[in-house]
């Protein structure tokens, strides 16, 4: 059963000179709904981003995903077309994250959706650069789930928040915390190899991360996004029936 949404575009006060634009999905009908961060991919919040989070919150939850390149300027704020010029650009614009930012960044979003409904326990959905955000979200905020999709540059210093030391040397910090994680994984990943995926589920095992990795035959990195090359139907619809079993269990029971 899916719940009727509206849905909008906002603004989230970060406590700087401007606010975040963030967009924010709302289920109908009596509560409690608990909360839902939706993570970019590189090329940050964009239309497919946007259809991401209104699926969440037909799903029973406030979802809301923020524009973390907010800090580089109005024109980030509906994301990239995928090329190559804005591939450049965009690492030029995740290159400027930093940690403490980004955590006060989706701090600000949980607030948000606290104030327009959300109740309960919280979770984060996160797509590649978004699944990076997400690993790094469970190690810094008060989650119960994280669903995490083929994310980049965990185990490798020096991209994104993997600076100055690789975001998967908090791994401790998210088995404290007692986040239920779900890894997805592409076999054909050109991003993220099988030597990663053991290094990655190597550390999850000695911090005692509640968590399980799934990795999908013959997928290639991004294989959850209709319309575009590497869509992998199959692996699309198992890994959304686990996120869905996910929330359903550490977000509402």
């Amino acid at each position: 059963m899916t719940a009727e949404i509206t849905a909008h575009e906002v603004q989230v006060d970060v406590g700087g000179p401007a606010p975040m634009n963030a967009f924010l999905a709302l289920p109908s009908g009596t509560g409690p709904h608990p909360a839902v961060l939706v993570c970019s991919e590189l090329w940050g919040l964009t239309d497919q981003v946007r259809g991401i989070a209104r699926q969440v919150a037909a799903l029973g939850y406030v979802a809301i995903a923020p524009n973390l390149y907010h800090r580089s300027g109005p024109e980030t704020a509906s994301g990239f077309p995928e090329s190559d010029a804005n591939r450049t650009r965009a690492f030029e614009l995740l290159g400027r994250l930093t940690r403490d930012d980004v955590e006060a960044d989706l701090r600000a979003c949980v607030a948000h959706a606290r104030e327009h409904g959300a109740a309960g326990k919280t979770g984060v959905l996160g797509f590649s650069l978004g699944g990076h955000i997400a690993f790094f979200a469970a190690t810094r905020l008060d989650l119960a789930a994280a669903a995490i999709y083929y994310p980049g540059w965990l185990p490798v210093a020096g991209t994104a928040l993997s600076r100055p030391a690789p975001l998967l040397d908090e791994a401790p910090a998210l088995a404290a915390r007692d986040v239920r994680t779900l890894m997805f994984f592409a076999e054909l990943d050109h991003v993220i190899d099988a030597a990663q995926r053991d290094q990655i589920g190597a550390a999850l095992e000695s911090a005692g991360v509640r968590h399980e990795e799934i990795v999908y035959p013959g997928a290639q990195h991004a294989f959850f996004f209709p319309g575009r090359e590497p869509y992998d139907e199959s692996a699309a619809q198992d890994s959304w029936t686990r996120v869905r079993t996910l929330f359903e269990t550490e977000l509402t029971e």
